[in-house]
C-alpha cells in the first residue's frame, strides 16, 4: 500500500519514505510506526497497542516509543508543538491526523522510474534509490547489513539514471565485485555478485516495458 501526504510518499512494498522521488531515511522501527499510524488514521493508537505492534513479546521502556516518534517527526518535518501529521494524545498514545491519500498502482506509476534497482541480501531485498546509497553496519544507512565483518559505512552505490556504480569507502575487510577487489568506482550490471566483507549479495535490475519471452513446450 502507498500513502501520499504533503510532499511525501510512503511505500509499504519497498519500505521507503520518499520526498519528490528522493528517499528520506527512517530506521525500520520508525517506518513501522509511521505505517501503523497511517493505517489506523484518524483513530489514535494507544502506547500499549503500539508497543505490542513494534516489540511483540519484548519489554522495552516507554522512552523507546518516544524516540521513534521524534525520529518520524524529524523525517517528515513535523513539529510536536504544532503538529501537521503526528499528534500526541496525552496519557493515551499517538495518531496520524493529517490528510493522507492511498495511491493505487495507476496513480503511482507516473512517479516511478522505468528502472528499479535492488540488492538481494540474505533473507531480504533492499531497494536502491536515485543518488547515493550507503552500505554498512550502521542501521541509519540505506543498505543495512548487520554483520561484524561489515564496516559501519562500508561502501557507496550511486544510481544515476540507467548507470549504477559502486565504490568502497576504505572498509576494513574490502569490497569485491565479480571476485575482484574494488579500488575505484566500478559499474554494476544485472546479476553481479558483490561481497561486502564476508556478506555476499546480488545486484539486480528490473526494467519496465520488457516483454515476456515465450518458452518452447517441453
Amino acid at each position: 500500500m502507498r500513502f501520499l501526504f504533503g510532499d511525501l510518499t510512503v511505500d509499504e512494498e519497498t519500505r521507503q519514505l520518499l520526498r519528490s522521488e528522493r528517499e528520506v531515511h527512517l530506521s525500520p522501527k520508525a517506518f513501522d510506526l509511521l505505517t501503523a499510524l497511517l493505517r489506523a488514521r484518524p483513530r489514535a493508537r494507544s502506547k500499549a497497542e503500539l508497543h505490542a505492534h513494534l516489540w511483540p513479546d519484548t519489554f522495552v521502556s516507554e522512552s523507546n516509543l518516544a524516540m521513534l516518534v521524534a525520529e518520524v517527526r524529524s523525517a517528515i518535518d513535523d513539529d510536536a508543538r504544532a503538529p501537521r501529521f503526528v499528534r500526541t494524545v496525552h496519557r493515551h498514545g499517538y495518531a496520524f491526523h493529517g490528510t493522507a491519500t492511498e495511491l493505487t498502482d495507476s496513480d503511482a506509476s507516473g512517479t516511478r522510474s522505468s528502472f528499479k534497482y535492488w540488492i538481494l541480501a540474505p533473507l531480504r531485498q533492499i531497494p536502491l534509490t536515485a543518488g547515493r546509497n550507503l552500505v554498512g553496519r550502521d542501521p541509519r544507512v540505506q543498505v543495512w547489513l548487520d554483520a561484524t565483518g561489515v564496516s559501519r559505512q562500508h561502501a557507496r552505490i550511486t544510481v544515476d539514471g540507467d548507470r549504477v556504480t559502486l565504490e568502497d569507502l576504505k572498509s576494513k575487510n574490502g569490497t569485491r565485485v565479480r571476485g575482484q577487489l574494488v579500488t575505484e568506482a566500478v559499474p554494476l550490471v544485472d546479476g553481479d555478485e558483490i561481497r561486502f566483507g564476508s556478506i555476499a549479495v546480488t545486484f539486480r535490475i528490473w526494467a519496465a516495458g520488457e516483454t515476456t519471452m515465450t518458452e518452447p513446450d517441453q
